[in-house]
């Protein structure tokens, strides 16, 4: 339980402290904090947990040594940056045609969403059971974890997508170099999670211990996240 609390804090950390020191040194400190509740709102979704642990465990009944879990786990993560960072772009664009008044009505809407679910402990993941059955099915190598990372990424869109898309929204509507800047750091705060699990933990068993902790409790996580967009959309109406 101490290793869980541990990397949990080291998460948090982490995160607010990467994304405060790049903001303040791009000369915008005052949007730290709106960009840590949105950043973190996605970061701590359970359904990311639930997605890795699905690997994890596909990982340990093959009964792989740490460097190939190191391998497995890079690449997955890898996949999932490039892919979000990809749907991005493509929210960037969408964004700017976007009001930001219904970026916050829509932030308001996702977050209720996301805490009506999480109490209720209905999955927002499409395809569980299909992405399971690839995961057992996926070659242990950096090429096949990638293309999975590639598979599942789409399944988190119905988990993220309010987050994700406020955020496309916020950032769209200033500098364009500056937007493509603050997606890559978004995303680098996502799936901060996950590089702390494969790091910290040391093996396969301790990392599906705390992701399979991080799961038990998605109907507090869901709770967070979601007051989390609530914030965020009555800051953007407020500002709007």
């Amino acid at each position: 339980m101490k290793s869980e609390i541990k990397a949990l804090a080291v998460i948090l950390l982490l995160s607010f402290g990467l994304s405060a020191a790049v903001l303040y040194l791009l000369g915008i400190p005052e949007f730290i904090p709106k960009f840590y509740a949105l950043a973190m709102s996605d970061s701590i979704n359970p359904c990311t947990f639930v997605i890795y642990t699905m690997l994890l465990i596909a990982i340990s009944v093959r009964e792989v040594s740490r460097r190939r879990l190191y391998v497995i786990g890079s690449a997955f993560i890898l996949a999932v940056y490039v892919s979000y960072y990809l749907l991005g772009v493509g929210l960037l664009f969408l964004g700017r045609y976007i009001p930001l008044w219904a970026a916050g009505v829509f932030a308001i809407g996702f977050g209720i969403y996301t805490i009506v679910t999480g109490i209720m402990e209905r999955s927002r993941i499409g395809g569980k059971g299909k992405i399971r059955k690839k995961m057992f099915s996926a070659d242990a190598t950096f090429v096949g974890s990638f293309l999975l990372g590639v598979m599942v990424s789409t399944t988190l869109l119905p988990c993220s997508a309010g987050s994700y898309l406020v955020y496309a929204t916020i950032i769209a509507h200033g500098s364009e170099a500056l937007a493509f800047l603050l997606l890559a750091l978004y995303n680098i705060i996502f799936v901060l999670p996950l590089v702390v699990i494969l790091l910290a933990m040391g093996s396969v068993s301790e990392s599906k211990r705390f992701s399979q902790a991080m799961v038990r409790h998605s109907m507090e996580l869901s709770v967070v996240a979601g007051l989390l967009l609530i914030g965020i959309g009555v800051w953007v109406l407020l500002g709007a």
